[in-house]
């Protein structure tokens, strides 16, 4: 058997079953119950600065002095 159908049979069944669980723990990961606060704060990120965007915020701060 050549190395290209024996890695092939590898992806075909194990390699898949793996990269599902892998998928599966990671969806499981981000809807535990204590990731809420985490990721509300990382979604309000774009929204701290209400008066200007953070880039033009810091140039006008950057002028003044």
């Amino acid at each position: 058997m050549d190395t290209y159908s024996l890695l092939r049979e590898f992806a075909d069944s194990w390699m898949l079953l793996a990269l599902f669980a892998f998928f599966i723990g990671v969806v499981i990961w981000v809807m535990r119950p204590g990731s809420r606060d985490t990721y509300e704060n990382v979604a309000d990120i774009p929204f701290r600065n209400e008066d200007a965007p953070a880039r033009a915020a810091r140039h006008a701060s950057d002028e003044e002095h």
